[in-house]
């Protein structure tokens, strides 16, 4: 029997709890904007003047990437790219930690905010554990006129070891063939193995699957996520849970789950999602109190 666990808390205050290598899938979907206060475009973060010597904020990561190196650089030329670093990287930071040594990890994100954070990714994994920029296509709401309208994320995918992780490309729910007239009948049948561009639709405003929680993910793009980098009995984090469709899939696949939000609408809404039997909810704030 699969258990699960919701988190109500701040996932920065939450994760370093969490046992070092519990978790052989980590998911984040986290907000696209962080919510700094903006002043005339720029955050109301203090910031290193663009004439601070390199050298001096050279820091070693993971793999021995000298990534403030990076950081400072990137700042001479978007001030968002130090708001952005500075929200995610403690929580990358965490979630190396707490990947098993197979472990892979999934984020996903705005094509705004994609490059950012693949550059951080990079410095703090090391790029040799880059495996994928999937990109999930949609077609769904206005279109703009003045531009290619912007119908894709980005989910970047990361492994702690890139000799060793998880990839079930057997258990991949398959796709028809594009062209099947160029393949045998037996492949035809079978269906091909998606690519790293994923057409699947949005959550249907009018479909069962609609929780009314905003940011909603499709439980498609999770089922292919934890079908493809984890095993059954694995143990799945997603510290953004949000509506808790990470939840739902691993918990119909057999996976174990751990959620953790600091919204209380997000908590009411996987209470309703994933019911009671096999989960625990718990109140990390009451616990820190």
């Amino acid at each position: 029997m699969t258990t699960g666990s919701v988190i109500f808390g701040d996932n920065a205050e939450v994760l370093p709890t969490l046992a070092d290598g519990s978790f052989e899938l980590i998911y984040i979907d986290p907000p696209f904007n962080t919510g700094r206060e903006q002043v005339r475009g720029r955050s109301t973060m203090t910031r290193a003047t663009a004439d601070t010597d390199d050298s001096a904020l050279t820091v070693t990561g993971f793999k021995g990437q000298s990534y403030e190196r990076i950081r400072h650089s990137l700042m001479r030329y978007d001030d968002r790219f130090d708001d952005y670093w500075g929200f995610l990287e403690p929580r990358l930071e965490e979630a190396w930690r707490l990947l098993a040594a197979n472990g892979t990890l999934y984020v996903h994100l705005d094509y705004r905010e994609a490059h950012y954070a693949k550059v951080m990714l990079d410095a703090l994994f090391g790029r040799d554990s880059f495996l994928n920029e999937i990109i999930w296509a949609y077609d769904y709401g206005g279109k703009s006129k003045n531009r290619w309208p912007a119908k894709h994320d980005t989910i970047l995918v990361y492994v702690k070891d890139p000799k060793n992780y998880i990839f079930n490309s057997d258990a991949i729910d398959r796709e028809p063939y594009m062209a099947p007239g160029l393949v045998t009948a037996d492949k035809i049948e079978r269906g091909k193995l998606p690519t790293d561009v994923w057409w699947h639709t949005i959550v249907s405003p009018t479909g069962k699957e609609k929780t009314g929680y905003p940011t909603q993910k499709p439980e498609g793009i999770l089922r292919r996520i934890i079908q493809a980098s984890t095993n059954e009995g694995d143990t799945v984090l997603d510290f953004f849970a949000g509506s808790g469709t990470t939840g739902a899939v691993a918990k119909a696949l057999g996976r174990n789950f751990v959620l953790v939000d600091q919204n209380l609408e997000a908590i009411a809404v996987m209470r309703e999602r994933l019911g009671v039997s096999g989960v625990d909810f718990i109140d990390a704030t009451e616990q820190a109190s």
